[in-house]
């Protein structure tokens, strides 16, 4: 059963779709396309009606919704097993722009809160109150017993920060670069064999972000090099590391020259 949209004002037909859709308590990933597209339909000709500047953005998404509309009537192919073939859903685009704009619309109204939120503070500039506290230093008012006191503070002070720093600079983590790390994920297919690893395995300090980062652009330029593949099914999912032939092949050259240093050293 449709309804009416009591709303006037809106910032643009997306925010129009977007209201319709959650009015309609339906998921964004699965529009009842036919559905929302009369309701929309039915807000821009009240618009009309009621003789308001409709703007081109509002007719070009009208435009839009009626052509995915209409090809959702059409039959759709039912793909034949083992031909990998799949139809794409006509609404795909769409969903990818309203979660873009959902995702913007959020940011620019934290962002407005915490305009609204800093407008409420207000800040004084500071006075010259030297005359009300007078400018002798009270340090220069100690008597000799006093100054020798908080001298002999700042100075143990100092020594601990400089000792802080000494044993800060003895247990700094040399950070590893990019040609090391590539070096050990050569070094790991060579000694490990492995067709294919999860790209956690290639990482020594799990829970280091710099050695993650590091690790990921060493695999990054390793592909571009064309020594190792990569693949991700899906967003945020696992990651998995292949090597190819001309690692493989690198490797295996490699191992013969290492044996051939040992068998000189055997002789």
């Amino acid at each position: 059963m449709g309804y009416r949209v009591k709303i006037d004002i809106f910032e643009g037909p997306f925010d129009l779709l977007v209201y319709l859709i959650e009015h309609a308590q339906m998921s964004i990933y699965d529009i009842k396309i036919s559905e929302i597209t009369d309701q929309y339909m039915a807000y821009v000709g009240d618009m009309n009606k009621a003789d308001v500047n409709i703007s081109s953005e509002f007719m070009t998404l009208a435009a839009a919704l009626i052509e995915i509309k209409s090809k959702m009537l059409l039959p759709r192919s039912v793909p034949q097993e083992g031909s990998g073939n799949v139809s794409e859903d006509p609404r795909t685009e769409l969903v990818a722009k309203l979660v873009e704009y959902k995702r913007f619309k959020t940011i620019s109204e934290l962002l407005e809160d915490r305009w609204e939120d800093t407008d409420m503070y207000l800040e004084k500039p500071q006075e010259d109150l030297t005359e009300y506290t007078g400018e002798s230093d009270e340090y220069l008012n100690l008597d000799i017993d006093q100054f020798r006191t908080a001298f002999e503070k700042f100075l143990n002070r100092k020594r601990k920060l400089e000792e802080i720093k000494k044993h800060h600079k003895r247990s700094a983590k040399q950070r590893i670069t990019t040609e090391t790390r590539m070096e050990n994920i050569k070094d790991f297919f060579r000694k490990s064999h492995l067709k294919e690893v999860d790209f956690r395995q290639l990482v020594h300090e799990k829970n280091d972000r710099y050695d993650i980062a590091v690790t990921f652009s060493s695999v990054l330029e390793m592909m571009k090099q064309r020594r190792l593949d990569a693949s991700q099914p899906y967003i945020y999912g696992d990651i998995t590391v292949n090597p190819t032939a001309e690692l493989f092949c690198e490797n295996q050259m490699q191992e013969s020259d290492l044996q051939v240093k040992e068998e000189h050293h055997g002789r």
